[in-house]
């Protein structure tokens, strides 16, 4: 689960639903600011694995693994 931003959009459209079928305003609310927070979680997430990647084809390009148009 650490850091798999598939498991934190699938739980901001849990939230997402939940906020939609909510009667209540403060329980929508509530469901609002989680579904927030799961989606930046997933977008943070998705950025550490895009800069991990990128660092990743440096270092092997360094070792002369990998060639540029690869």
């Amino acid at each position: 689960m650490a850091d798999d931003p598939k498991f934190y959009r699938a739980r901001a459209a849990a939230e997402h639903a939940a906020a939609q079928a909510a009667t209540l305003d403060n329980v929508r609310e509530r469901a609002e600011r989680a579904e927030r927070a799961w989606t930046q979680m997933a977008e943070r997430a998705e950025g550490v694995r895009a800069q991990r990647d990128l660092r990743e084809a440096a270092a092997a390009m360094a070792a002369g693994r990998l060639h540029p148009a690869q």
